[in-house]
């Protein structure tokens, strides 16, 4: 069933080669209502034109337009969108097969009458080897945690028509925006057991120095939207569970496969016990 039109949002600024590879895996999934946005901040090293020149598909559409960054690079791109569901790819990431879409479209339609405001799956980590499981409920010890990475959140376009990201959280806008649908709009989130991206690894928000902006603004948002004491229950519950143990595991690549092994086998334990 193709109802549904899906606009995938790709923004870039000299992604070279991996920008190809990206727009291919979403121009081969089986599905066929969708568009993509890919909107360029103004690239010098020829990829936006060598994709241009190869790929012709009427349901690619480029634009070029200079940005603040990336989340200001986003909302361009949303604005542009008609889809009724979005997701952003970053150049280097891909869709997980050739049914991503079909499979998500089934989640979205799978109860009728409530169409979800955010669906979500799971991700394959490409540097680290490994599958990552996403929670199946969001809650707020979730929210605090982290939520679901933007690569695999499809949004309805009603959480981006009252407002978009906040540029001024240059490293953790995305998490911003889904604490305020998740807390504000009250949104209808929805997990799909579904595989939906290959994340490449080695993102802007993973370098030393945004990782510690990356803290910094999570907290300020944290403490916006759920105030102080749940914020020192959550930071408590996370010091009781070896938080910072478990994400130098996650994030090695030699334990990392057995650590999401581990983490998904949790989850449906949990799931058959909420079940009976």
């Amino acid at each position: 069933m193709n109802d549904i039109k899906f606009s995938v949002i790709i923004v870039c600024l000299n992604a070279g080669e991996r920008l190809g590879a990206t727009v291919e895996s979403v121009l081969c999934q089986s599905y066929g209502n969708l568009e993509i946005i890919l909107k360029d901040g103004g690239s010098t090293d020829g990829s936006v034109e060598r994709l241009s020149g190869t790929v012709n598909d009427d349901r690619l559409h480029i634009y070029e337009q200079k940005d603040s960054g990336i989340y200001d690079a986003m909302n361009q791109a949303v604005a542009l969108a008609e889809g009724e569901y979005f997701i952003f790819l970053n150049a280097g990431d891909s869709f997980y097969d050739e049914d991503v879409l079909d499979k998500i479209c089934d989640v979205i339609l799978s109860k009728k009458g409530e169409m979800p405001d955010i669906i979500y799956g799971n991700m394959y980590h490409k540097a680290l080897g490994t599958m990552i499981q996403a929670a199946p409920e969001i809650n707020g010890f979730a929210c605090y945690r982290n939520v679901p990475c933007h690569q695999t959140c499809f949004y309805s376009y009603k959480m981006f028509e009252e407002r978009a990201y906040k540029p001024e959280y240059n490293v953790r806008a995305d998490y911003e925006h889904f604490l305020w649908c998740f807390y504000e709009k009250k949104a209808k989130i929805r997990y799909a057991p579904v595989t939906v991206a290959v994340y490449e690894g080695g993102g802007y928000s993973e370098t030393p120095e945004n990782k510690r902006l990356s803290q910094k603004q999570h907290r300020e948002i944290a403490l916006h939207y759920m105030g102080r004491r749940k914020v020192r229950k959550y930071s408590l519950l996370m010091a009781l569970s070896l938080a910072p143990l478990r994400s130098a595991i996650a994030e090695n690549k030699y334990l990392a496969v057995f650590y999401n092994k581990f983490k998904s086998l949790i989850y449906k334990v949990k799931k058959a016990k909420g079940g009976r």
